[in-house]
């Protein structure tokens, strides 16, 4: 999330849901949401969660998301971990700078890991490398420069490409960068902004992934405000000299409901394969209104 106005309400306090379905496109709650709260941190003051992302390692499931730090009054990246992926542990903030971090997209490349935040204020987009995951992290390089949100990284037919919206306070342009190498040299596509002047679909919501042999893209919908609803977009024509893309037939894909928790907005999801066939995502939301006492919780569903 951009760095919000300091220092945020109680009404304005994002949780983290899971969802799952058929596929990327078809979710649905599947657990007692929201599985994290601000409740749940226990090593800073925090006045909201947001921004998951998560992968599976073995027997369990890791997520890093943003934690604003009321005492430090910026978001820092936190971790939880859990067997099921419906029941979530929190574990605490893993990476903290003198600068404000969220949307910790993370990924595994040749046995290690990786994670480009947002550094907005650092001026460009860092990578940082894992040097014992989840709990120690160095930046290994700058890859671009510039005030850039919600970065996101992926790899296809054997370079790398960039999401990243700038600048983020529109939430209207889309900017996209490829590179042979993980690390760079980065260059901007010749077709970006790939997005502009539209709130709607620029700003990256999540992890790109493929679906029916498509790669599918998430962005957020800032209309009527920041974070709305999550659309989805098949990515048709990807090249270093070409882009395409159309909005799915699903999309959008995450909207608000009619109250509790996400009841107001939801703009992010990271959506993931299991063996059976089924998807799992993580989310997150924010209510119209900040509970004044957290309710009992009732207990997680199975995967549907």
């Amino acid at each position: 999330m951009t760095v919000p106005p300091r220092t945020p309400p109680l009404s304005a306090q994002w949780a983290i849901g899971i969802y799952a379905g058929a596929s990327p496109l078809h979710l649905a709650p599947a657990a007692a949401n929201p599985v994290l709260s601000h409740l749940d941190v226990s090593d800073v003051p925090a006045a909201f969660v947001a921004d998951p992302f998560m992968a599976h390692d073995g027997d369990l499931w890791h997520m890093l998301f943003e934690v604003w730090n009321r005492d430090a009054d910026r978001g820092e990246i936190a971790h939880a971990v859990s067997r099921d992926a419906l029941r979530w542990e929190y574990s605490g903030v893993v990476l903290r700078e003198p600068f404000h971090l969220s949307y910790p997209h993370f990924f595994r490349w040749r046995g290690e890991t990786f994670m480009t935040p947002e550094t907005l204020e650092a001026g460009c987009i860092r990578l940082y490398r894992a040097r014992r995951f989840p709990a120690e992290w160095e930046c290994v390089a700058e890859l671009v420069d510039g005030v850039a949100a919600d970065p996101t990284p992926f790899r296809c037919d054997g370079r790398w490409w960039l999401f990243a919206c700038t600048p983020p306070s529109a939430n209207d342009t889309l900017r996209l960068y490829h590179s042979r190498r993980l690390t760079g040299p980065w260059r901007e596509h010749p077709a970006s902004p790939i997005v502009s002047g539209d709130a709607r679909r620029a700003r990256p919501a999540g992890r790109v992934g493929s679906w029916n042999g498509s790669l599918m893209r998430v962005a957020q919908d800032c209309y009527p405000v920041y974070g709305t609803r999550v659309r989805a977009f098949r990515i048709t024509e990807l090249s270093p000299t070409s882009y395409r893309e159309e909005e799915a037939a699903e999309s959008p894909v995450l909207s608000p409901g009619d109250g509790g928790w996400s009841g107001r907005c939801m703009h992010h999801l990271d959506a993931h394969p299991l063996p059976d066939g089924r998807w799992v995502a993580c989310v997150d939301g924010r209510p119209h209104r900040e509970p004044e006492t957290a309710a009992a919780s009732p207990q997680p569903r199975a995967l549907p």
